[in-house]
């Protein structure tokens, strides 16, 4: 119950350990995370013309440390407050945001960096499309979310929208997708982000959306810093230039801090299972960015596969 001098719904006077979840009314906080549903996958986007443009300028894993490095600051400037006043609760919960870390920001960072290198963005399309369903099934049988028929027929319809995209009208070219190495990579990131949503979810933290990304972001880093020192002596070392620190930057910012972010909150508000389909949004926003940025042509397919992901997000994410 809000307090009489506060309008429900209003956000809180900042406090130590306050979170966006616990700051907004219930309705306020669905509203906001149903919103985002829409916004993140636009700020993942960001990172497909990363991934296009990092090969040759800096290496897969310096790039995702330098990534979660910035993100880090970011994040840490806007919850240091919480992170200070809970800093003696932190090690109870080490031991996740190591886990939390090494899935979301090392294997979903770099192995995504390593597999775009050589496989077809048709296949990392494909093997991420799967991602919503092994989250929906597995938030179902493990973590007992209710997940009903009509939540069923929106993944459906969002699959076969995403599917339609991806082969471009043409069913047939399923018989054409080949496998290469960049798919293992791939394949390996998706089960990783699978797990890194289901675990989001099954363990409580006693800090907020935001202070908790920070902490997880600490744990990607740790697990980072030896594999990028191994990378820069064995296999790929980077140079720095403006180049290669402008892409940190756009990844830290957008894909990485305000996407994950916005992950997080929408976790807490709609469940891992609902959350998933934001992923369906994916080779919509794609196609957009190669159009706007890269000068890529939006089919008649994009269109009609938008007709199906979009009213199979609204059946997927509603109550």
């Amino acid at each position: 119950m809000s307090p009489p001098d506060r309008p429900k719904g209003e956000f809180a006077r900042a406090q130590p350990g306050a979170s966006l979840t616990t700051v907004r009314s219930p309705a306020a906080n669905a509203r906001l995370a149903r919103a985002l549903i829409f916004v993140a996958p636009a700020l993942w986007s960001v990172n497909y013309l990363v991934a296009r443009w990092a090969p040759g300028v800096i290496a897969p894993h310096m790039l995702a440390l330098a990534r979660w490095g910035v993100a880090v600051l970011l994040l840490g400037a806007f919850c240091w407050r919480e992170l200070v006043a809970k800093r003696h609760l932190i090690r109870a919960e080490a031991a996740h945001f190591i886990v939390l870390g090494a899935l979301g920001m090392w294997v979903c960072g770099a192995f995504v960096y390593i597999g775009g290198r050589s496989t077809l963005a048709v296949n990392i399309g494909l093997l991420y499309a799967v991602a919503p369903v092994l989250i929906a099934l597995a938030s179902a049988l493990w973590l007992r979310e209710a997940f009903g028929a009509l939540q069923g027929l929106g993944v459906a319809l969002a699959l076969a929208g995403v599917l339609h995209i991806l082969f471009k009208g043409d069913w047939a070219a399923v018989l054409q997708v080949g496998i290469n190495p960049g798919d293992l990579w791939i394949a390996v990131a998706v089960l990783c982000w699978t797990a890194y949503s289901l675990l989001l979810r099954a363990w409580p933290s006693v800090f907020g959306a935001l202070a908790r990304l920070t902490l997880i972001a600490c744990g990607g880093v740790l697990v980072l810093i030896p594999l990028t020192v191994w990378e820069a002596l064995y296999w790929l070392p980077s140079t720095l230039s403006w180049r290669s620190a402008g892409l940190v930057i756009a990844a830290a910012v957008l894909p990485g801090a305000a996407a994950y972010g916005a992950y997080s909150f929408m976790q807490r508000v709609l469940g891992a299972a609902r959350v998933a389909a934001v992923l369906y949004l994916g080779p919509l926003y794609s196609a957009a960015v190669g159009w706007a940025v890269l000068g890529e042509r939006i089919e008649t397919f994009h269109a009609v596969g938008a007709l199906l992901i979009l009213p199979g997000i609204w059946l997927s994410t509603r109550r």
